[in-house]
C-alpha cells in the first residue's frame, strides 16, 4: 500500500510536470498574441489520450489515473481553445477539434453500446496502449534530425527528464496492480527519454554549429 502511494504521487507529479511544459507555449500565445512556431497537433493528441485513458480510469476506478487525466485533459482544452482564438486560420482548427470530438464521441458510444461489459475494460485498455505507445513513438522524426543535424536545439531538456520520470513511475505503478495496460505502453516512454539524453550528452547545445 505504502509503495503503491509513493508511486501514484511521484505519477501524479511527474505527469502534470509534462503536461506544465505546454505552459510555455500557452504565455508564448498570450504574450504574442500569435500562434507562430507553436504546433497544434501535439495538443490535440495528448487532449484525446487523456481523455481515452480518463475513461480508462472511470471504468476501473482508479483515482491516480482519473485525476492526472482530469487535469491533464483541461489544460490541454485549455491550450487548444487559446490557439483557436488567436489562430489566423480557425476553420482548419475547428475542423480538428470536430474531429477530435467525432472520435470521442464514437468512441464512447462503442465502449459504452456495443462492447461487452465483460470485456470492456480489457478492450478500452487495449486502445489506450496502442494510443499512448503511437505518441511516444512520434517524436521519432525530431530524433533523426537532431542527428542530421548534430543539434539538439529542437528538443527540450525539462520535457525530456519530465517525460523519463513519468513514464518509469507509471511503469513500476502498472506493474504493482498487474496493470499490463498501464505498464506496457510507458515502456517505449522511457526507451525514447534514455536515446534523448544519449543526444543531448552527444550534441550538447554547447557544440551547436552555427548556422
Amino acid at each position: 500500500g505504502m509503495v503503491l502511494s509513493v508511486l501514484a504521487g511521484v505519477c501524479l507529479a511527474a505527469t502534470l510536470a509534462m503536461f506544465a511544459t505546454g505552459l510555455s507555449d500557452l504565455r508564448q500565445m498570450l504574450a504574442t498574441k500569435s500562434v507562430e512556431n507553436i504546433q497544434f497537433l501535439p495538443f490535440l493528441t495528448t487532449d484525446a489520450n487523456n481523455l481515452s485513458w480518463l475513461g480508462y480510469g472511470c471504468l476501473k476506478g482508479d483515482g491516480t489515473v482519473i485525476t492526472v487525466n482530469a487535469i491533464g485533459a483541461a489544460l490541454q482544452t485549455l491550450y487548444i481553445l487559446v490557439y483557436l482564438y488567436y489562430s489566423p486560420a480557425k476553420r482548419p482548427v475547428l475542423l480538428q477539434v470536430l474531429l477530435l470530438l467525432a472520435v470521442v464521441v464514437t468512441g464512447y458510444g462503442y465502449f459504452t453500446v456495443l462492447v461487452d461489459a465483460g470485456t470492456r475494460l480489457s478492450q478500452l485498455g487495449l486502445f489506450c496502449s496502442v494510443f499512448t505507445i503511437s505518441m511516444y513513438l512520434s517524436p521519432l522524426a525530431d530524433l533523426a534530425k537532431v542527428v542530421r543535424s548534430k543539434s539538439t536545439r529542437c528538443l527540450s531538456f525539462p520535457l525530456t527528464v519530465a517525460t523519463l520520470v513519468a513514464s518509469s513511475s507509471w511503469t513500476l505503478y502498472g506493474l504493482q496492480l498487474h496493470d499490463l495496460y498501464i505498464t506496457v505502453p510507458n515502456v517505449p516512454g522511457i526507451v525514447t527519454s534514455l536515446v534523448r539524453f544519449w543526444l543531448f550528452q552527444r550534441y550538447w547545445p554547447e557544440q551547436d554549429k552555427p548556422y
